[in-house]
């Protein structure tokens, strides 16, 4: 059994396309078995993505964000930070400055063991 790692020409033009409705950042996967069988699939974009075939609305970036960030931060940091978001296109200079989210101590956390998956 070996991998191998092969750059595709095509997908290498759409990742640097500047046209968005072109531009990918997925991959081409084919699987060869052992009976000769070919398993082949690809993504060009995640399926949340806004060319994806389920875009993520607002609610749904908010609610992952609220996933990732439980635990990390504090319900007081969480609405601070959402609330400035929400006015992103408005905001001065210095509120611009504000966007990055102050976690709680995590010193003496216990470590998560299970992995990605």
């Amino acid at each position: 059994m070996f991998i191998r790692t092969q750059e595709d020409p095509a997908w290498t033009a759409r990742y640097h396309s500047a046209d968005p409705n072109e531009k990918a950042f997925g991959a081409r996967v084919e699987i060869r078995f052992a009976d000769g069988t070919v398993l082949e699939d690809e993504l060009a974009v995640a399926n949340a993505h806004t060319l994806g075939a389920k875009p993520f609305g607002r609610a749904e970036y908010i609610h992952k964000f609220n996933t990732l960030t439980d635990g990390l931060i504090t319900p007081a940091e969480r609405e601070r930070f959402l609330t400035l978001v929400q006015r992103l296109p408005q905001l001065s200079a210095n509120e611009v400055l504000q966007l990055n989210v102050q976690v709680i101590d995590l010193t003496h956390a216990e470590r998560d063991s299970r992995g990605i998956f």
